[in-house]
């Protein structure tokens, strides 16, 4: 059946009766094809197919903005997909270039805000008109193969790249500009990064007191020292210098709970986030993901509501130090926090695109034991995930909107980071946290050594009588498994400390009773509404 397509061209909308009679009919057409919530995607000029509204809010948007030019198949309306037909969208001087793959990466954006609403008139998500106005110029006129937005996103990839300095990345705009002066580009990397951001997951600077004692974050905000060693908040002398507020230390955190949306909300990835209920191992004795061990059966026999819906996340976290000078000879230490997702199948899950950094500790100094102090924000959202989910639209199931839960699994770290994350100390005596205050241990030419690993073996094992090592045999049984109710009786012997460097506050050294054995904290972890299973 042939469709009358001609009205979409009529220019005076308002006074032609032909184009309501083919709009009317076109919106009985989309009808059968809403989503679960009423929404379905807006082919007007402003929207070009990237936004989803109701009924109601498609036919106000085709009738003030017309009908979108090179919208030829109406594959989003029910209009039946042809093998030959490419989806095209109008160039900015009225001709016609095929589908920028940038549409699609808005379309996730963009199609992700389920909650649509028509503010005086004006759609409410302007804060994309930028982002769409790049995509609808061209880069250079007569050049149809690139948009102004596309351009400008591989720029910037290649200058993450091939890390280019802020000041060179401005000096190769000017020369673009100065080389073509019809070329639609931003002048700065500034103006640049600032379009970008508006495509979402950028990240949250938090100023963080000099001495780690705590974040200026939520009830902390607005002040201008720290509530605990009265230190200010910023550098006085770069304040004087420069007129501006410039803080000591920032904290850089990357909210996961958007990163995560993506995940769904993009066709491959979403179809990939069920791989743990459809690709685990069959043979009970192979374990080749840690959908086939222990710790996830354990965790989904405590959470059978968690675990009933396949889409909840499970993560990883990983800490650790790194000097980002590439100097040795330089004393520096920043701490990153990576998580990675384990809905995802193994060859995909450690790779490093799908890992995501969501904190960026400031240096000098390593945080140690106030690694709590800079874990808050990232502790407070996985409770926000555990306990309330996050909206979210799946488009590996119809676009359906589902509530996405997630839960911190696993720990991953050297010594060094499992001493700041756990609060048990990795020196002295007792550095072992599983042998706890079993820890066999002796001095050797003044250090301390760690003995008794032939407990693990079995009883009757040869290695068990060897004398090599200090002339004894053993046949001590392997150390006991302390429960979470031996842990927490411990905690309560342990002082409460101040957090922070500060010589007359949180810097202040005091000495180790026995009865606290190696802990010098309580871990943040701890107030994870899940419990942390494994570590």
């Amino acid at each position: 059946m042939t469709i009358d397509k001609s009205w979409t061209t009529i220019r005076k909308r308002s006074s032609s009766s032909e184009f309501w009679n083919g709009l009317q009919n076109f919106l009985q057409m989309a009808k059968p094809f809403v989503n679960e919530r009423g929404f379905i995607k807006c082919p007007c000029n402003r929207c070009l197919n990237n936004a989803s509204h109701q009924l109601q809010d498609l036919e106000s948007h085709i009738f003030r903005n017309g009908f979108m030019f090179g919208y030829n198949q109406w594959i989003y309306h029910g209009e039946p997909a042809s093998a030959n037909a490419g989806t095209t969208v109008p160039g900015p001087s009225g001709g016609i270039y095929e589908r920028d793959e940038m549409f699609d990466v808005l379309d996730d954006i963009i199609s992700d805000d389920v909650e649509r609403d028509l503010v005086g008139g004006q759609s409410s998500n302007e804060q994309y008109d930028d982002l769409f106005a790049a995509l609808r110029s061209e880069l250079y006129p007569g050049v149809s193969s690139f948009s102004s937005l596309n351009f400008l996103v591989k720029l910037m990839h290649l200058k993450v790249l091939n890390k280019w300095t802020n000041k060179s990345f401005d000096e190769l705009l000017k020369l673009l500009k100065l080389a073509f002066p019809k070329i639609e580009l931003v002048e700065s990397h500034y103006k640049a990064k600032k379009l970008m951001t508006k495509m979402g997951l950028g990240y949250r600077s938090i100023h963080v007191c000099k001495n780690d004692c705590t974040l200026f974050w939520k009830e902390n905000s607005l002040k201008d020292s720290c509530p605990i060693c009265s230190e200010s908040r910023w550098k006085l002398q770069s304040c004087k210098q420069s007129g501006k507020n410039v803080p000591h230390k920032v904290l850089r955190y990357f909210p996961m709970g958007p990163r995560l949306k993506r995940l769904f909300v993009t066709l491959k990835t979403a179809k990939l986030m069920r791989w743990h209920s459809t690709g685990k191992s069959k043979d009970n004795d192979v374990m080749r993901h840690p959908v086939d061990g222990k710790t996830w059966q354990e965790f989904d026999k405590r959470h059978p509501q968690f675990a009933g819906d396949v889409r909840n996340v499970r993560l990883g976290l990983a800490v650790d130090g790194f000097n980002p000078f590439r100097n040795m000879s330089l004393s520096y230490s920043m701490w990153h926090v990576v998580l990675t997702t384990y809905n995802l199948p193994p060859w995909i899950c450690m790779k490093a695109e799908y890992l995501m950094l969501t904190l960026l500790i400031p240096g000098p100094h390593s945080p140690g034991k106030d690694m709590n102090v800079f874990l808050r924000p990232l502790i407070d959202e996985l409770n926000e995930l555990w306990v309330h989910g996050l909206e979210t639209r799946d488009a590996a199931y119809e676009n359906s909107v589902f509530r996405m839960r997630a839960a911190l699994l696993w720990t991953f770290n050297d010594f060094p980071a499992r001493s700041s994350l756990s609060g048990w100390s990795g020196q002295g005596y007792r550095a072992c946290h599983t042998c706890n205050e079993d820890t066999p241990s002796m001095q050797v030419i003044g250090k301390t050594a760690y003995f008794g690993h032939h407990r693990f073996l079995p009883t009757n094992h040869h290695w068990g009588s060897n004398l090599q090592f200090d002339g004894r045999t053993e046949r001590k049984r392997p150390p006991r498994r302390f429960s979470t109710t031996d842990i927490l009786e411990q905690f309560r012997r342990v002082k409460t400390g101040i957090p922070g460097k500060h010589p007359n506050c949180g810097g202040v050294k005091w000495k180790i009773g026995d009865n606290e054995l190696n802990w010098r904290k309580k871990s943040i972890f701890y107030e994870l509404h899940t419990g942390l299973i494994s570590s």
